[in-house]
């Protein structure tokens, strides 16, 4: 056995050195973690983790941490910063209190003269999403957090690869998260097409780029710059398909005709630089922006993108407005409730001061974490006054907010901390009346479906319960 020989200036100095370099890296984190201007109930749990058990929470955060990128901010801003051309009609409601809070937080004015279909099945959306795509004339640019290799997924890139050969320009951005379980083999035929395809930050390997807590859930899809598909629904069987299925999950998007599907291609194209490292320029000559100017319908929206690439949180604030505006009504639809202490407090203030608020979400959600971790905030609301609904059985994926029958959102946020605050979202807010009353038409019929929310009984050992509902609470920031 070979004797090891130890230096006694290591043996003394080295763990000194490491103790020391340990607490200072610590210590930068939670400058940094402070200087982000996170929700305290995130902040909190974060310095917990740093704290208390540094040699998990340090690397953690370092991995998953971050939320605001300030290079990836500077980066974006130059990308596409304009609204389409000045002929475009104003909104009439540009001016209203709920749109003025969101263009001020860093989404963009409502725009006129969109036509709106409101998608509400699977077999339906399916069936607008391949008219749309074998109807391109010159491009196809499609984000998505999920691409499945089941029947759907493999139909969707069946059919891009087809246009990509028939000389469509197609590019495909897939969030390397969201599509782990697919091989970079599954898309290949779409690239020998002459197509492309780019992964949203990868998380292995590991770059600097970002953090791997940054996901793009951002689902959105423009043909040609003039007709954009927008909403919840992932290229996946479980989303959509041909054929109706009794499992498949109630979803909700729209597919969107006029300058506000050019609003929502700036957003692709932004993303798709950041992760393609191409010129903006070179892709900006393919455009032709007198197409995509044109009115379409009388509808009037507001584009809103949030995320790491935004300044400020303008998805956030714009749900928050509608919740203090609304006077007689709000309904709340999402698949996840986990809501920040403002906007459940604002929730509780405005039930109370009578408005009639319903809160919409499923029975079982396929995230059971989630679930145990809305059991407090679902008992808060009902307590208060609030009706909750659960949707049952199957699953529901819908996002949507209603208020007053005046103002409406939509798109691929969940009402939860990570879409509010963390992932890179989309949405947008309806301010005509013709289409809030299409969506409140919609939402009643989703609420039809529905049976009202019992408490569950006091767990038989209250004490264990308790703390593993707490526990959960102060985890939920991080799920």
């Amino acid at each position: 056995m070979n004797d090891v020989i130890e230096h006694p200036f290591i043996n003394a100095v080295l763990p000194h050195l490491l103790t020391v370099g340990g607490f200072m890296l610590a210590f930068f984190l939670i400058a940094r973690l402070m200087s982000e201007k996170r929700q305290p109930g995130n902040t909190f749990a974060w310095l917990l983790g740093i704290v208390l058990i540094p040699y998990i929470g340090v690397p953690l955060y370092l991995l998953f941490g971050g939320r605001k990128l300030r290079k990836l901010m500077a980066r974006k801003k130059n990308v596409f910063p304009t609204l389409p051309g000045p002929e475009i009609l104003p909104a009439e409601h540009a001016h209203r209190p709920i749109a003025q809070a969101v263009t001020g937080a860093g989404g963009s004015p409502p725009v006129a003269g969109n036509q709106v279909e409101l998608l509400t099945n699977g077999e339906e959306t399916y069936r607008i999403w391949e008219e749309s795509i074998c109807n391109a004339v010159h491009h196809i640019h499609i984000t998505t957090f999920i691409l499945s290799s089941d029947e759907t997924g493999k139909r969707i890139v069946k059919l891009l690869a087809r246009r990509a050969r028939e000389g469509v320009k197609v590019r495909l951005l897939l969030d390397a998260v969201g599509c782990m379980f697919i091989s970079r083999n599954f898309v290949a035929p779409i690239k020998k097409a002459g197509g492309e395809v780019e992964w949203f930050m990868p998380v292995l390997p590991f770059t600097s780029r970002g953090s791997a807590n940054l996901r793009n859930h951002r689902k959105i899809a423009i043909f040609d710059h003039t007709t954009a598909i927008v909403g919840g629904h992932n290229l996946a069987t479980e989303y959509m398909g041909p054929v109706k299925r009794k499992k498949r999950w109630a979803d909700f998007g729209a597919r969107i005709q006029g300058p506000a599907a050019a609003l929502l291609n700036d957003v692709f194209m932004a993303d798709w630089c950041f992760a393609s490292r191409q010129s903006a320029e070179n892709i900006r000559a393919e455009i032709q922006p007198e197409a995509s100017c044109q009115a379409r319908g009388n509808g009037e929206l507001q584009v809103i993108a949030s995320g790491p690439d935004v300044n400020g949180d303008p998805l956030y604030e714009g749900l928050l407005a509608m919740v203090q505006a609304a006077e007689k009504s709000l309904i709340i639809i999402t698949p996840y409730f986990i809501p920040d202490e403002v906007l459940l407090r604002s929730l509780i203030v405005k039930v109370r001061s009578g408005c009639a608020i319903t809160l919409v979400v499923p029975a079982k959600s396929n995230h059971r974490i989630a679930d145990f971790a809305r059991k407090h905030y679902l008992r808060e609301l009902r307590h208060a006054g609030v009706q909750v609904k659960l949707f049952g059985p199957g699953m529901m994926h819908c996002k949507a907010t209603l208020a007053d029958g005046r103002v409406a959102f939509f798109g691929s946020a969940n009402l939860d901390l990570r879409s509010l605050f963390v992932n890179f979202e989309i949405g947008v807010m309806v301010h005509s009346v013709p289409e809030v009353r299409a969506m409140t038409e919609w939402a009643e019929g989703l609420i039809a479906h529905c049976t009202d929310h019992h408490p569950a009984k006091p767990p038989r050992f209250k004490l264990l319960g308790g703390l593993a509902e707490d526990l959960s609470r102060l985890l939920a920031p991080l799920l």
